[in-house]
């Protein structure tokens, strides 16, 4: 059963694809939404398709002054109604071997996709509190199942299954809940920009790199186009977020997508079997 809250809610990472989703779904319900964006040209594109209550904010998860600048504004706005629910959604995805990706490339991917989405927690919690509202982390089931060649943006996801549940226990007090969204395949351009910048970050890696994992990169990057244009639409995402927001009680995990389901299955097998059908589904032998 659901129960509609309408209140405000920031949703960070709103250009395209899921946050967009989830900013255009919210707005069209009646919510106030406040939609991250970095630059004009996307606050323009998304106010074209919204309400004239959507309020895209300039956010930019990794600058801690972007962040304090678009609290501020959100807090003006909203007063002592403060916010029923924060969407962090806002990421991106690093692909290389583990052995050859450039810590700086490294450092990037969880910048942004678990210190960034802390940090916007953070600006953002004293308004949360006012409203007794929610906290929506856009995670992976990646985060529950490494995949090789996205070590790096597994590693994130992981990151941010803890936190949802350090947070979840941490905010229980003054009924704040906390979920995750676990997608699986997910038709859209962060995987086809993901999939150009790994190429570009791929034939930038030192010659060995190449010579021991170059027929796997190939074969890792031809499966993840071929999901990326079968992945289901980013607003079967956006339902989910939806449902963590309004739902009289909320899951703690909402997994979206056949291939995501299969794969939390598949994640109660003996590590070494869940191994072994990776290895052979992605030619690693």
């Amino acid at each position: 059963m659901t129960q509609i809250r309408q209140g405000a809610v920031v949703v960070t990472g709103a250009s395209t694809g899921i946050g967009a989703a989830c900013a255009l779904r919210l707005d069209h319900l009646g919510f106030q939404v406040f939609a991250g964006v970095r630059r004009k040209e996307d606050a323009q594109a998304l106010q074209a398709k919204a309400s004239p209550q959507l309020m895209p904010i300039f956010l930019d998860v990794t600058d801690l002054d972007s962040i304090t600048a678009a609290m501020h504004k959100v807090a003006i706005a909203v007063g002592n109604s403060g916010l029923i629910g924060l969407v962090n959604n806002a990421g991106i995805a690093v692909g290389a071997p583990l052995e050859f990706i450039p810590i700086t490339e490294f450092r990037k991917q969880l910048e942004v996709n678990v210190t960034g989405q802390l940090a916007v927690t953070q600006a953002f919690l004293p308004l949360l509190r006012l409203a007794k509202g929610r906290i929506v982390n856009m995670g992976s089931i990646t985060g529950r199942s490494a995949t090789p060649f996205l070590g790096a943006y597994s590693a994130s996801k992981f990151a941010l299954e803890a936190l949802t549940d350090a947070l979840r226990l941490e905010l229980r007090p003054w009924g704040i809940w906390v979920a995750i969204i676990e997608p699986g395949a997910i038709s859209t351009p962060i995987w086809q920009k993901s999939l150009s910048q790994a190429d570009t970050l791929q034939q930038s890696l030192p010659q060995p790199a190449h010579e021991l994992y170059g027929q796997a990169m190939k074969t890792a990057s031809k499966g993840a186009a071929t999901l990326a244009q079968k992945g289901i639409s980013p607003d079967k995402v956006a339902q989910a977020v939806v449902r963590a927001l309004t739902a009289k009680r909320p899951k703690t995990r909402y997994l979206v997508g056949q291939d995501a389901r299969i794969r939390a299955m598949l994640s109660f097998l003996p590590d070494r079997i869940v191994d072994e059908l990776t290895a052979k589904a992605m030619n690693l032998e």
